[in-house]
């Protein structure tokens, strides 16, 4: 059975989003990436999973080590998706600023 994630679930995860974070900035082993938590390796190792089959995160083979990397490319279909709803806040957002210096400058 191909059991596809949802991307949106994965990273509703707090531990998973701190992988992210983690591995942003350089590729780890999943031993390295463990060591950073307070779960148990196996549990860490179910996240990695997930991440892996959501395409957050690629898997690189080097020597007798698997590093996991960010993938880029999937991080940056998030992001376009998010986009809209950003606008949308920002833009209630500088509203309301606007009316709150209104109301104080007639206040």
């Amino acid at each position: 059975m191909d059991l596809r994630r949802d991307v949106f679930q994965a990273i509703a995860d707090p531990t998973r989003r701190a992988i992210l974070l983690l591995v942003a900035t350089q590729s780890m082993t999943a031993g390295t990436i463990a060591s950073h938590f307070d779960t148990k390796r196996p549990t860490v190792s179910k996240h990695l999973q997930i991440l892996t089959e959501c395409e957050l995160l690629a898997k690189e083979p080097n020597g007798r080590e698997i590093y996991y990397h960010l993938n880029p490319n999937k991080m940056k279909e998030i992001a376009n998706f998010i986009e809209p709803f950003q606008k949308l806040w920002d833009d209630r957002f500088n509203k309301l600023e606007s009316v709150m210096k209104n109301y104080k400058a007639k206040g």
